[in-house]
């Protein structure tokens, strides 16, 4: 199990400056650098490839956090067009507990563009190529940065301790549900804060921490991390802590909840995380330190199915909405495990094993638009993101390799199945995909967020003709 962020300290901001290159300088070959494989020689520094995103930016909310969601709004369902805006929550984890707050707030103008799966190859030695090509690199920053870059615009709610995770739900994303290190559940009630953010383009507004009593607060009897809404009841909740215990909460008014006393047991060790089924409302799957995977029914109080699912603590789990028999996990030891649910009678229901990873698996999340598609991230401050329909077919990895062989040069044992590698944050903890802008993934980690969309995950996306 691995959990709080080492060393909690306050957010410095950057600025960096854009390196500038002579044009007799030599070209070094560009590689590609693995983490745990490769090594950093002192005179060595690690760059961002930019045409590898169609757009990437990074910001912070003050405090480190752990946990955060992102908020469905009403600015269209499926969202192509830059520049973008997205709505979030977070929950910080500040050095004192008196210091944390759950952050909602808005960035605005994230820029960005379309690009080439493949770079262009030169075909022309009178050199214009060379300076088109400049010139065309130029717009490309210009385009993604944006004329004034990302806004945020923050607002803050007092919250006593750390956050250890924080959900909004789905059906009426002003509400959200925290679990804290104190081993209170709470749920609140964030529309008025919503509410001023869309109502204002101004940058960095946020006033003073505002005081506000939560509509609900349960006390576990210790500290927990799971905790989600389900996506077919409206206000439904199941919340597990450490102390092996699952708790329904059935709503009763808009702002009201029942907590059922009596919990779901059957874990032997601490319940990580917590996932309803897509498709049956009385169904939920958990995951714990006792090295399984549970399947459980609400009608019941002991699990319908439970299995050995890795050989180490399992952290996290996903459970896919668009093919809900597949059911992902991720574990301390780094392994990500793929299961088909219908073959759970005969034994062996996994379908895919990736052991890429070599530290503990934070997060783990199906993409809502691809159903062969899933994010990873990992305390190796790594996230990846993998397709399962992807196989090796040598003579288009043949072909691929002698366009691209003079750009950069990839490792030659990485699986087939994964898609893209981001690196640069530093203890990632955990990450979503958008629900509605396709292709676009959020990530928190020690040293703040970052918004990427990759350039080879474009196939997710409408054609420019659609």
């Amino acid at each position: 199990m691995t959990r709080g962020i080492k060393h909690r300290q306050k957010a410095k901001s950057k600025t960096k400056k854009r390196s500038e290159s002579s044009s007799s300088a030599p070209q070094v070959p560009v590689k590609v650098w693995q983490p745990g494989v490769d090594k950093l020689e002192e005179d060595e520094e690690l760059q961002c490839d930019p045409s590898a995103y169609n757009s990437l930016h990074a910001f912070h909310i003050g405090w480190p956090c752990l946990s955060f969601d992102i908020l469905r709004d009403t600015l269209g369902l499926v969202r192509t067009e830059f520049p973008h805006t997205v709505y979030f929550m977070a929950g910080t984890q500040a050095e004192k507990p008196s210091w944390n707050s759950i952050g909602i707030f808005k960035v605005s103008n994230i820029s960005g563009k379309r690009r080439e799966l493949v770079p262009k190859r030169e075909t022309d030695d009178s050199g214009m190529d060379d300076e088109d090509s400049d010139s065309e690199d130029d717009s490309d920053d210009e385009e993604e940065g944006g004329a004034t870059g990302p806004t945020l615009q923050l607002r803050k709610v007092t919250h006593e301790g750390c956050i250890n995770r924080i959900r909004a739900m789905a059906q009426n994303p002003h509400i959200c549900a925290t679990w804290a290190e104190s081993g209170h559940v709470q749920i609140w009630d964030m529309s008025s804060h919503l509410n001023a953010l869309a109502e204002t383009e101004s940058e960095g507004v946020q006033g003073v921490d505002v005081v506000q009593a939560p509509l609900q607060k349960f006390k576990h009897k210790n500290e927990g991390y799971a905790i989600d809404w389900s996506p077919l009841v409206p206000g439904r909740l199941i919340s597990g802590d450490c102390n092996n215990s699952i708790y329904l909460w059935e709503p009763t008014s808009a702002a009201t909840w029942n907590i059922d006393t009596t919990p779901f047991t059957g874990h032997t060790g601490s319940v990580e995380d917590l996932q309803w089924s897509p498709t049956e409302p009385n169904v939920f799957a958990s995951c714990s330190v006792d090295k399984t995977i549970a399947i459980w029914d609400t009608r019941g109080r002991s699990p319908a199915a439970s299995f050995k699912a890795h050989n180490a603590d399992v952290n996290v789990l996903s459970w896919n909405r668009l093919a809900s028999c597949m059911l992902a996990s991720g574990s301390d030891d780094g392994t990500i495990s793929i299961r088909d649910l219908r073959l759970l009678k005969e034994g062996d229901s996994v379908v895919a094993h990736f052991e890429y990873h070599k530290n503990p698996i934070t997060s783990i999340e199906w993409s809502p638009h691809e159903a062969s598609s899933l994010a990873v991230s990992s305390s190796d401050n790594q996230l990846t993101i993998w397709d399962l329909s992807l196989e090796k077919d040598e003579e288009e990895e043949a072909e691929f390799k002698a366009k691209t062989q003079e750009h950069v040069k990839a490792p030659e044992d990485l699986p087939p199945q994964l898609l893209f590698i981001h690196q640069g944050q530093k203890d990632p903890k955990e990450l979503h995909w958008h629900t509605q802008i396709p292709g676009m993934i959020v990530s928190t980690a020690a040293d703040g967020f970052n918004v990427l969309m990759p350039s080879n995950i474009q196939s997710t996306l409408p054609s420019d003709g659609a």
